[in-house]
């Protein structure tokens, strides 16, 4: 019995630490905004595409997550420009769609890598999707 109990402790204790030293999100604020637009949602979609890339960030913290507005996003020139994106990536899908989100984010308290140590930033995030298909994240940083 005690050998079973051991077994199981010592399960648990490589599950836990499966999880370190990705991005976390467990404490994400999200700012919906108004959008007459995307529902929530759609936008909780685009969200899930960003929290997957953002958990690669080894060591950071995810604060928060805005939506920019609709003027941003129902906007000719910006589709265009993720088309643009999709066509440098030698990728064929035609967008009619983007919405983008500013996030606030901390650095590993070390740095490392690119980042600097312990330190706030603030990006945007921009994903297209063709209409009634899936988000696509195109482009982040500053």
């Amino acid at each position: 019995m005690k050998r079973l109990i051991a077994m199981v402790l010592c399960l648990l204790f490589v599950i836990s630490l499966a999880g370190c030293g990705k991005g976390n999100t467990k404490n994400l604020v999200i700012d919906y905004g108004t959008s007459s637009i995307y529902t929530k949602d759609d936008m909780d979609e685009a969200i899930d595409v960003i929290k997957k890339q953002f958990s690669s960030f080894e060591g950071c913290e995810l604060h928060s997550l805005s939506y920019t507005s609709d003027d941003a996003c129902n906007n000719e020139d910006n589709i265009a420009w993720m088309n643009e994106l999709e066509e440098a990536n030698d990728n064929k899908e035609s967008f009619t769609q983007c919405i983008s989100f500013d996030s606030s984010f901390r650095s590993p308290k070390n740095g490392g890598g690119a980042w600097n140590a312990n330190e706030e930033y603030t990006w945007s995030w921009w994903l297209a999707r063709s209409e009634g298909g899936t988000w696509k994240l195109m482009t982040w940083g500053y």
